[in-house]
């Protein structure tokens, strides 16, 4: 693969990004879509794991706000995350990809538990996996997952798929004037409170020097030119 930057990726994708223009659920539409990009880049010998969030269906953090039990709403967030995944994975496999769905609470009838060397291993063999549950823990958001999974897989980077093209100094939808950023340190992330991903995902990933780029998950080809070293959306790194 000489013209490929990275051979193994870690994609995460919010629960939001598979609603399309509805106000919640899934739209069938654009989890084909999501899967037409990551087939694409699959057979250019990629070897792909994803993380997907469960927003479109179960937000933790919002039901705990309204005096519903943290760690109950969290464990129902973990199983939204359950049920995207399984609807990519179906849509992966309809299209000839070999996909394993492996969740960190175990549900042998739906998937495999989660056993690093095992995933590993699948990915190896050509297969894309994708992360369920979390990390199996209340408070911990599915971004920190991400950042922990990249990690124990030694993933060369993560891709988060966003509705905009990067990061910015503020929300470009409600400020038309909003910068985005093509480079960013780990530590300005932080210290500015961007909207990159949680502080505790950020902080894994600066600790163990892995870089994320974020980018419209919008745009077809963007995951395609990221892999083959376009400067695509937004870098943070060290």
């Amino acid at each position: 693969m000489p013209d490929l930057k990275y051979k193994r990726i870690l994609v995460k994708l919010s629960g939001e990004a598979l609603m399309g223009d509805k106000e919640f659920g899934t739209d069938t539409l654009v989890v084909n879509a999501i899967a037409d990009e990551v087939r694409a880049v699959h057979s250019l010998g990629i070897e792909i794991a994803l993380v997907i969030g469960g927003g479109n269906i179960f937000r933790g953090v919002s039901a705990s706000a309204k005096g519903m039990d943290r760690a109950n709403a969290d464990y129902v967030g973990m199983l939204a995350t359950v049920i995207n995944s399984l609807m990519l994975q179906d849509a992966l496999e309809k299209k000839g990809v070999f996909t394993r769905v492996i969740s960190a609470i175990e549900m042998k009838e739906l998937a495999e538990p989660y056993i690093r060397r095992k995933a590993v291993r699948h990915l190896e063999k050509g297969r894309v996996i994708i992360f369920a549950a979390g990390t199996g823990n209340p408070y911990f958001t599915t971004d920190t997952a991400a950042s922990l999974r990249a990690m124990e897989i030694n993933a060369d980077i993560i891709l988060k798929g966003t509705k905009v093209d990067g990061v910015y100094d503020r929300d470009p939808v409600k400020d038309p004037a909003a910068k985005r950023y093509t480079k960013l340190k780990y530590i300005d992330v932080l210290k500015d409170g961007l909207k990159v991903m949680d502080t505790t995902a950020i902080s894994l990933c600066m600790d163990n020097s892995l870089p994320i780029i974020v980018f419209s998950m919008k745009t077809p080809g963007n995951l395609i030119r990221i892999v083959k070293g376009e400067e695509i959306g937004t870098l943070v790194s060290s």
